[in-house]
């Protein structure tokens, strides 16, 4: 039994190893943004799929393209436009003839869906229809088409960006797919020290070289290796009550049923829980604290708490409730 421990410990070592030097590909390219970079390892840890909303030239899609060249992963990008299709997506049959029996045929031609890592670029920028084309894969992991079913390789990660939605051409995400997004991470200026190194870096011959330092199969070792990470019975419990906390018709706080129209759901609560292991891993623990659920409890229930119309009259957001509640309830107490 001890060699056995010395051997989770030895993957466990390896692996934070393998993040950190991820990490340093990273910042090859990206100048700051960690918080961005540590929440997106954290949906690849917790085996989701992230959202990132910013406004245009915040290096959304370049920091999502060298993740993926650090990865030895299949990786596709998908530019959604106004016409662009589902099929465009998923795939589509087309007749082909077989040479050996001269009979005519229906063959499926795969899409980009079917790729390890998708970025989904400016995914606000098509009409619903065609958002809606990732929902099967991003919740089974598989694809229907003419009543067959395709399973999609694992792992898979759909990271896609967004533009705030009041800029024009915009189609805001149904609430259902949003809640599909383990994260929703909000990317945002960088400081005035970034954004001198971002112009020193970015307007000269020199082009970082980025190293693929990590596998798919370790990347399905580490999501097994969260699972094993250690939460407290109080922990889960302070989620468990943040989360019905936020529900207008449960909630006994009144700031929520003064601001709030609809809360977060159950699914709300597992992301927490996995993402907080995830994150507790990414540091080399092997146990969440409270700060790890105050951390990633903002990007989980940011687009899982619904505002009602007083409360953007008032411009209070969804992070605002979050911040109120995570003041308010502390394990073993109540609010």
């Amino acid at each position: 039994m001890n060699e056995e421990l010395k051997a989770t410990e030895r993957s466990a070592t390896e692996l934070i190893e393998r993040l950190n030097a991820l990490k340093q590909e990273i910042k090859k390219v990206i100048v700051g943004q960690e918080d961005i970079v540590d929440q997106l390892l954290i949906t690849f840890l917790a085996g989701g799929h992230a959202l990132l909303e910013g406004v245009p030239g915040l290096a959304k899609t370049l920091m999502i393209r060298t993740l993926s060249e650090a990865i030895e992963l299949k990786f596709r990008r998908i530019q959604f436009t106004p016409d662009l299709m589902p099929s465009d997506i998923i795939g589509t049959e087309v007749l082909e003839e077989d040479h050996t029996t001269g009979k005519r045929i229906f063959k499926f031609n795969k899409g980009p869906v079917f790729a390890n890592i998708i970025l989904a670029d400016e995914i606000n920028r098509t009409s619903p229809k065609t958002q809606a084309a990732l929902l099967e894969a991003m919740q089974e992991f598989e694809v229907t088409y003419a009543g067959v079913t395709y399973p999609l390789e694992r792992p898979f990660f759909i990271l896609a960006t967004q533009n705030p939605i009041e800029q024009a051409g915009t189609f805001p995400l149904p609430e259902a797919q949003l809640d599909r997004f383990l994260l929703y991470i909000k990317v945002s200026y960088p400081t005035a020290a970034e954004e001198l190194a971002i112009l020193e870096n970015t307007t000269g011959k020199k082009k970082a070289s980025i190293q693929r330092v990590i596998s798919g199969n370790q990347i399905l070792d580490a999501q097994k290796m969260v699972r094993e990470v250690h939460i407290s019975p109080d922990l889960i419990e302070m989620v468990s009550r943040i989360v019905r906390a936020t529900r207008p018709t449960q909630s006994e706080v009144s700031f929520v049923k003064e601001w709030v129209r609809w809360g977060a759901g159950p699914r709300a609560g597992q992301a927490m829980i996995l993402t907080a292991k995830a994150r507790a891993l990414l540091r080399g623990n092997f146990a969440v604290t409270r700060e790890d659920i105050h951390q990633v409890a903002y990007p989980v229930l940011r687009h899982r708490i619904l505002m009602n119309f007083k409360a953007e009259a008032e411009g209070v957001i969804s992070d605002d409730v979050t911040k109120q509640l995570l003041e308010a309830i502390q394990p073993n107490k109540g609010l």
